[in-house]
């Protein structure tokens, strides 16, 4: 048998990648683009839950973009009390594959591509739904994804203003801190949700619930706004997609009824969102087959659970980039 190398890249290799906002915003593009298009497979992704999932559980996605001729499969770890233990509460390994041949071609450390592709996914979003002139951003939740979705979006959008809140006032000023640094701004950090989202022109949603619970208020939203919810378990009140002139959504396979956990899961279960008044899947809207938002008076809902295809992409574009920079390892399979 001839030999096989896999390239393997650890955590200390993805950050000396330093991929750059465009090269992020960009890979992603591509997955979703290649999703409208239908050259993707995206299997449902299922989940492990050693003991409850109020304490944590584990993702696995599997998904194949054609146009990168990479398959892939990535677990990864969400477990809420980790940073007790001093680790971040989503940990997780991405493997990639030769799909021709099944012959393994990568491991990487997805900690990051985790946080950078949810955070880009938002912010595409946005591209393609928000009012361009979207001015502030309220942003709920402060994990490692949520990072990623401010700085994504901020880069499209240049804010005049951020809010962000989270459950603990030491996590919600440590990201306000982190972002302050990074982005060159004041943050503004709130004590509560309405604060925090009230008439907002983005409002992202990205909490940490042990439960359903109805802390997102219908009434915060204004006409025209764009709205990301997220979390695991759904802080939505049951009317609010009674407002949305368009609800959008990552992939349907994933979001359709009968799965596990989610922002909209019971407006799914129970037939509020379905398949026939979906607007549309991002993919579509990004490879033009669907039209985005056709107007600043259009209220607009985009559900994302995550895409193996665009941890497939990063990995990919991460890949690459290490090769040209000399960074990371060649490990012999076989």
């Amino acid at each position: 048998m001839q030999e096989i190398w896999i390239d393997y890249l650890n955590a200390l290799d993805a950050k000396a990648l330093a991929l750059t906002n465009d090269e992020i915003l960009d890979a992603v593009s591509k997955a979703l683009d290649a999703q409208g298009r239908g050259e993707t497979v995206i299997e449902p992704r299922v989940h492990l839950v050693p003991e409850s999932s109020d304490k944590g559980h584990f993702n696995v996605l599997r998904g194949y973009v054609k146009a990168l001729n990479y398959a892939g499969v990535k677990v990864v770890g969400d477990f809420v009390d980790n940073y007790k233990v001093d680790l971040p509460s989503e940990l997780a390994v991405l493997n990639l594959f030769d799909p021709n041949t099944g012959v393994p071609k990568a491991v990487i450390d997805a900690t990051a591509i985790t946080d950078m592709r949810t955070g880009a996914v938002t912010a595409l979003g946005a591209k393609y739904l928000a009012r361009k002139d979207s001015r502030i951003l309220g942003h709920i939740g402060a994990r490692g994804t949520s990072y990623w979705n401010v700085r994504l979006l901020d880069h499209l959008f240049d804010f005049e203003e951020i809010r962000v809140h989270s459950r603990r006032p030491e996590s919600r000023n440590a990201f306000a801190m982190r972002l302050e640094a990074d982005l060159g701004k004041k943050i503004i950090v709130t004590d509560n949700w309405q604060d925090c989202l009230k008439d907002a022109d983005i409002m992202v949603e990205a909490s940490r619930l042990p439960e359903p619970a109805p802390l997102f208020k219908t009434e915060w939203v204004k006409k025209g706004a764009f709205v990301v919810p997220y979390g695991t378990m759904s802080a939505l009140e049951f009317d609010l997609t009674d407002i949305m002139d368009k609800v959008v959504v990552d992939d349907w396979g994933q979001c359709g009824p009968g799965k596990p956990f989610g922002a909209l899961r019971r407006h799914v279960d129970e037939g509020k969102v379905t398949a026939e008044n979906l607007h549309a899947e991002i993919g579509q809207i990004v490879c033009g087959m669907k039209p985005g938002r056709e107007s600043d008076e259009e209220t607009i809902l985009f559900w994302h659970r995550g895409l193996s295809t665009t941890d497939v992409a990063l990995g990919a574009a991460m890949v690459e980039k290490a090769r040209e920079m000399n960074i990371g390892q060649r490990l012999r399979f076989a």
